[in-house]
């Protein structure tokens, strides 16, 4: 009789296979959660290659190219200089790798203030306001009472942390003094055991996959101590094995066969004596490495030819999907998690550098994916066909008015960093519509049967010097 099949509730339910009911193999399995402590943590971070990797690799890149502040005036040079008297970068990275190892750490905006309990007041900072940034992670920092109002702007947060570390009495630190940084998020702090508003190490979910493959990695390499074995078979080889002399002589003996073998590669063996030799077979377990390696770098969301430093692997593959779609992924980090918890640093920190909040100052991500000279070159050779195309170049009408096409082709270049020193240059020299039409161009402008770029520049210069 054929295997009875039911359907029940979008479930399928096999009676016969027992799949689906109490007694199917899978029906044991579950998912437990098995927190790894803080020794743990440590020791896998500072033996073993591939954890200390999977936390470092994404906080260095997410800070490796950093930020270009964007100001009017001189701006720009006291901010940078600012971030680099207090070393917010490198605060930042070492924030973010804690975070990742520990599950959250902490950047304390230090003010000289008496009273950390109270918010901090970023409007009252002035120049030099912000005398150190410290770093601390969550063993040192423990979690208050949790906001529970959802008008706060701190709400899901702890109202307050306590700072346990050093030998001083316990200090409460109000959050808007910390810029927090978080490991793994946690889904809901009210389905959370341990510490509350902290995340999770990134190890946490990737651990199994670490430890198959360093598993797998040992395996292989013990197996390469018996890549070849002798094998010698004895007549009455165990026969003879109670008798103590005997033991004593065959290992003397064969000890002297493979000292013979080591010096003149000569194996003296009785008449009556079998030998034979087993290799390993070696072909296919560095693909089963690499599958498990794949494993480890999918599970830590870091392309392989970034986690291993490895070439990619195919035909025609070059890996560059890869690392854009990681780097994107980085550059959706910077601006959904960095971004809003480095807002009060930099608030701060633009009024530690200039004394004040000019309200034009802001900065932008620098990008993570860096073009090649030669797509520089493309990208620029596109944008000049489309302002040659724009301006009326090969005898068409302009579409746009020449001045207005030349100053934002101007800012693109300059922001692009198609042309180095272009703005400088143009600052010495004014833009075309600035400098004064010569007799050519004048002349050359009185024909209407032609309209080049430079014709319709000196025309509108004509215009508005006859006004």
């Amino acid at each position: 009789m054929g295997n009875i099949i039911t359907l029940a509730r979008d479930s399928l339910t096999n009676l016969v296979s027992r799949m689906g009911t109490g007694r199917d193999k899978a029906a044991s399995s579950y998912y437990a959660f098995a927190p790894l402590t803080d020794a743990e943590l440590l020791a896998a971070y500072r033996t073993a290659w591939l954890p200390r990797k999977i936390v470092d690799i994404p906080a260095f890149d997410a800070v490796r190219a950093w930020r270009d502040w964007q100001a009017e005036g001189d701006a720009i040079e006291p901010i940078e200089a600012e971030e680099n008297r207090l070393n917010v970068r490198g605060k930042v990275f070492e924030a973010k790798v804690k975070a990742r190892l520990w599950g959250g750490a902490a950047i304390h905006i230090g003010t000289g203030d008496a009273d950390l309990a109270s918010p901090l007041e970023i409007e009252r900072i002035g120049k030099g306001g912000v005398k150190y940034l410290t770093v601390l992670s969550r063993r040192q920092l423990n979690a208050g009472e949790l906001d529970r109002d959802p008008a706060s702007e701190f709400y899901g947060q702890p109202k307050f942390y306590t700072l346990t570390a050093g030998t001083t009495a316990q200090v409460q630190i109000h959050p808007s003094r910390l810029v927090i940084c978080q490991g793994n998020a946690q889904p809901d702090i009210d389905l959370v055991d341990g510490q509350l508003s902290w995340g999770d190490s990134v190890l946490q979910s990737v651990m199994d996959a670490i430890k198959q493959a360093d598993g797998t990695a040992a395996n292989i390499a013990s197996l390469v101590f018996e890549a070849k074995i002798d094998i010698i078979k004895v007549p009455n080889f165990m026969a003879s094995l109670a008798n103590e002399d005997y033991k004593n002589k065959i290992l003397e003996r064969y000890t002297l066969a493979n000292t013979a073998k080591g010096i003149n590669g000569t194996l003296l063996l009785d008449k009556e004596e079998e030998y034979e030799q087993k290799s390993a077979s070696f072909a296919t377990l560095p693909d089963v490495l690499d599958r498990f390696l794949q494993i480890v770098s999918g599970a830590a969301d870091i392309p392989a030819t970034r986690l291993l430093g490895q070439a990619p692997a195919g035909m025609n593959a070059t890996g560059e999907s890869d690392l854009r779609n990681y780097y994107d992924r980085l550059s959706a980090m910077q601006q959904v998690e960095m971004t809003p918890a480095m807002h009060r640093l930099d608030e701060a920190l633009i009024r530690s550098a200039l004394g004040s909040r000019p309200a034009d100052v802001y900065y932008e991500w620098a990008p993570l994916w860096g073009m090649s000279e030669k797509e520089k070159a493309d990208v620029f050779k596109t944008k000049s066909d489309a302002a040659r195309a724009l301006a009326g170049g090969n005898g068409q009408l302009p579409l746009l008015p020449i001045d207005a096409l030349s100053e934002a082709l101007v800012n693109a270049f300059v922001e692009d960093g198609s042309l180095p020193g272009l703005e400088a240059a143009i600052e010495e020299f004014g833009t075309l519509a600035e400098q004064e039409p010569t007799e050519a161009e004048l002349g050359a402008a009185a024909t209407p049967k032609q309209s080049t770029r430079g014709q319709l520049a000196a025309i509108n210069r004509k215009a508005r010097t006859e006004k």
